[in-house]
């Protein structure tokens, strides 16, 4: 059951730029929801693989092509494989409450969870953890210490209490979790998303480079954007590696915060998010964004800061899980996250970005991608100078179109494709209106085409000048200044 993105699709002027995931759960899979939800400014659906059946998965990938087919949208779908998720049995849905001080077992089983004795679903457990370990419950709600280990049990002490509901994860330090990712089980159920053409995929708990190299999976656009959670300590220390081989990066703070210092948790997300777009890559910031409107109709005006800081940070999208998932108000989440968005646009640096990334870039005349740096950064100085009214970007795989968008310019980004799946997979980019061009055989051809869509869609008209940015090689390598007539 593939779905393509239907030429015709309106798609409209920017408004905002950083773009939106949404996480699709229980409270928002309904055919009704999610078109509200996309009304309200979803631009990506994430379909998570922790919780439920395979089955009830796909359901919700197909109900979010449907709903986007309607409504004349670009949706794209992120599928999160779970990985190596070490989970506790369940706390039940009213919730258990695991008090500061308190003494708990902590045993291998996958029947029960008190708040006396907590059941890992995990048969290495008792061999992965140590006396001295700190254990983050869900994302980070509890905190224990284990403070003894023995041959049939642990035993530790709650230094920060919460109430747990269903499943939460179990944080073993990943410096000595013997499980590897991808997991067999996570590759089984990728395969089955692969054949009905996903859009993207986040790997979870990445630790190096060859993580995601084991993702077996056509590269992109034939096959999904991978994108790598960096979620480890030793994520962060291995960045670099993960960043080569990666299509994207998802800054997942919830269990991040939980092996790194708390104090650290902001400034690695600074640095992750410059290291990745630098490079070219998608960062989504994720887990805890409106956290309050699982429950409240209005966040936190803390969180309302910490959403426009990602933004001034520089990340792609921001994403939005229990929230939009399992909360009370899931379209309602999707419009305030849209509007504190819009908004920190307004207020982003973006000279002073440009000339950062400029200076990030071009240190190596020799590199692979020094043509590409080059044009790029020239049609983002070209949009800014002489105020041009859009960047016309012509790419068959979508590099030229995410090459373009890391310098972050004021002006709109129209991406451009034949390939129906690279305009699925430029949804997650930031600022980027992606349009499916029809198939044209000359560069002449190609150039012609957009430029008529463009003024179809009221972006640009005639009299405007234009910067149009191709590669006719395997870089970026044209840049020309057109008058539209």
């Amino acid at each position: 059951m593939r779905q393509t993105p239907d030429r015709a699709v309106a798609w409209g002027i920017v408004s905002r730029r950083t773009k939106i995931i949404a996480t699709i759960g229980p409270a928002s899979e309904s055919p009704e929801t999610l078109r509200a939800m996309v009304e309200a400014g979803m631009d990506v659906a994430r379909i998570g693989l922790a919780h439920g059946t395979l089955d009830e998965a796909l359901g919700r990938m197909r109900r979010v092509r449907q709903v986007a087919r309607e409504a004349g949208r670009l949706v794209g779908v992120l599928v999160d494989l779970p990985g190596p998720k070490v989970r506790t049995a369940s706390f039940g849905h009213e919730g258990v409450d695991l008090r500061v001080d308190a003494e708990v077992e902590i045993r291998v089983g996958d029947a029960k969870s008190t708040a006396e004795v907590v059941e890992v679903d995990y048969e290495n457990l008792l061999n992965d953890i140590a006396a001295g370990d700190k254990v983050a419950l869900g994302d980070g709600q509890v905190l224990l210490e284990v403070v003894d280990v023995g041959p049939d049990k642990a035993v530790g002490i709650i230094l920060h209490g919460d109430v747990l509901h269903g499943r939460p994860g179990f944080r073993i330090p990943s410096d000595r979790l013997s499980m590897s990712t991808p997991t067999p089980e996570d590759m089984a159920n990728l395969d089955a998303f692969v054949s009905e053409a996903v859009d993207m995929v986040a790997v979870s708990f990445v630790r190096s480079g060859d993580d995601i190299r084991r993702v077996d999976v056509e590269p992109h656009p034939a096959g999904p954007l991978v994108i790598a959670k960096i979620e480890t300590q030793a994520a962060v220390q291995n960045l670099d590696d993960i960043i080569d081989a990666s299509a994207g990066i998802m800054v997942a703070r919830g269990d991040l915060g939980t092996e790194c210092l708390m104090e650290e948790t902001p400034h690695l997300q600074k640095r992750i998010i410059r290291d990745c777009i630098a490079g070219g890559l998608p960062v989504i910031t994720a887990t805890q964004m409106l956290d309050s409107m699982v429950q409240a109709s209005t966040p936190t005006r803390a969180e309302v800061s910490d959403v426009a800081n990602a933004v001034f940070d520089g990340t792609s999208a921001v994403m939005l899980s229990a929230e939009t998932a399992i909360g009370a108000h899931p379209v309602a989440t999707v419009a305030t996250m849209a509007r504190i968005a819009r908004r920190a646009d307004e207020e982003f640096d973006y000279v002073r970005w440009g000339e950062d990334i400029r200076r990030l870039r071009m240190t190596d005349a020799d590199a692979p991608t020094s043509v590409t740096d080059a044009m790029t950064g020239a049609a983002a100085t070209a949009a800014s100078e002489l105020n041009v009214a859009a960047i016309v970007c012509i790419s068959a795989s979508g590099f030229t179109v995410r090459s373009m968008a890391r310098f972050r310019p004021q002006t709109a980004i129209l991406g451009f494709s034949t390939s129906a799946r690279t305009i699925q997979q430029l949804t997650l980019s930031w600022g980027v209106v992606p349009v499916l061009a029809a198939e044209s055989g000359s560069y002449e051809d190609r150039v012609s085409e957009a430029l008529r869509l463009a003024k179809e869609a009221g972006h640009v008209v005639p009299g405007d000048v234009v910067a149009v940015v191709a590669g006719m090689t395997e870089a970026t390598d044209v840049l020309r200044l057109v008058r539209v007539l």
